[in-house]
């Protein structure tokens, strides 16, 4: 998933408060249950050397209660005493993170990616369509107010005269349902050139939604996805109309989400611009080769099992591996940060976007994999290895090489 309009407008020459929490308040203490895990995770971050002005903007935001309902997580990011993100998740995470970093927690933005998707929301009936535009990962309200489009045309009922007549005023009414279908699907094709939505979510009468969706370019046609519930007028069962919503996005991310799996077992299957492994993937980072990084619930975390490992990097995003390796690559300042955090900023430097999927979607080794842009004679390969019987050779390049991945130090 490309995380560029997720990380467009976060800065990149000041730290970053990365806040990701259990933010359900279901029961009657669940308000309180929040603001002591924020109260634990603000101390933390004080620990981190977090500025105050930070600090209070987060904890201000974080006691306003979000739009999500039930069981859910947040992730909030930070700097200059303001809140510059604040997405829901619809799954809590295991455990509560909070960091104070110099560059962004990739992986916990890779989670709100998963989950963000740019939808219209267009109810039809036979004289028009109210539209609204949504982000559905964003933690506030998250439409635009909408719009509403009226075709024109007004003769709508077919009106039992008996007679010739009948059928005349039979036949106008259909021509002014088509005719308002038409106006209706030019406007839906206009919006969607303007906004660029993944999906268009249909709802409202069932005849001027065939109508509609038979007459828009083929570009929203390509979006369409029909839901039932939804009415232009009175009547709608909210509960169950958003149930159908969520329903038809959780269906589109799972597309998604897919669509980059069935990717990678073809091309890695066929040994080709894919590799699978902490070792080749880091090679291929280093490169600037990844287009996209695919990563493990588990590495993804938090906690990302990753999280507990140490790479050397320098000021570059791309300048990881061991402490040789990045004073070969021309690290002044060798440091050492955690796995986690410098597999995402590299994958993020080089605009490569980042897919987490389920364990028993994939094989990954070590749980992370890499579709690439390009690859050459250089590029690691584990299927030099797969007729090993020596599993812990899977995963390294052609040339043998194995990075060093060290334990923190205590």
């Amino acid at each position: 998933m490309r995380l560029d309009r997720i990380t467009a407008d976060l800065p990149t020459d000041v730290p970053l408060v990365t806040v990701v929490m259990d933010a359900t308040r279901e029961s009657e203490t669940g308000n309180q249950a929040v603001l002591t895990r924020w109260k634990d995770l603000r101390r933390g971050l004080e620990g981190q050397g977090a500025d105050e002005a930070t600090l209070e903007a987060l904890g201000e935001r974080i006691r306003t209660i979000s739009n999500a309902a039930g069981q859910h997580g947040r992730v909030l990011v930070g700097a200059r005493g303001e809140v510059l993100l604040d997405c829901a998740l619809a799954t809590p995470p295991a455990t509560d993170e909070a960091l104070y970093e110099q560059g962004v927690n990739a992986f916990a933005l890779a989670r709100v990616a998963d989950e963000h998707v740019r939808y219209l929301l267009a109810s039809v009936d036979r004289s028009g369509m109210d539209v609204t535009f949504h982000e559905s990962a964003t933690a506030s309200t998250a439409d635009d107010g909408g719009t509403s489009y009226e075709g024109g045309h007004d003769e709508l009922t077919k009106t039992n005269t008996g007679g010739r007549s009948h059928k005349r005023y039979e036949s106008r009414a259909e021509d002014s349902w088509e005719r308002n279908a038409e106006a209706v699907a030019h406007e839906l094709d206009r919006i969607v050139t303007e906004r660029r939505p993944e999906v268009v979510l249909l709802t409202g009468d069932v005849r001027a939604r065939a109508l509609v969706a038979d007459a828009v370019g083929q570009t929203a046609k390509g979006l369409l996805a029909a839901i039932e519930g939804g009415s232009r007028s009175e009547g709608v069962k909210p509960e169950t109309f958003r149930a159908n919503v969520v329903a038809a996005l959780d269906e589109f991310r799972l597309r998604r989400r897919e669509g980059v799996l069935d990717r990678f077992r073809q091309i890695h299957g066929q040994d080709g611009a894919a590799v699978s492994g902490r070792d080749g993937v880091l090679d291929v980072l280093r490169r600037g080769q990844v287009a996209e990084l695919v990563i493990t619930e588990a590495v993804a975390g938090p906690p990302s099992s990753l999280a507990g490992k140490k790479l050397w990097a320098g000021d570059d995003p791309l300048q990881i591996g061991n402490h040789a390796d990045v004073v070969e690559m021309g690290a002044t300042a060798p440091h050492e940060v955690r796995a986690d955090l410098a597999l995402g900023r590299a994958a993020l430097a080089q605009g490569a976007g980042i897919t987490v999927v389920d364990e028993a979607s994939v094989k990954l080794a070590d749980g992370v994999g890499a579709l690439l842009r390009w690859n050459d004679a250089a590029t690691p390969n584990d299927h030099v290895f797969t007729q090993s019987a020596d599993p812990h050779r899977e995963g390294r390049s052609r040339v043998g090489r194995t990075q060093e991945v060290t334990e923190p130090r205590s």
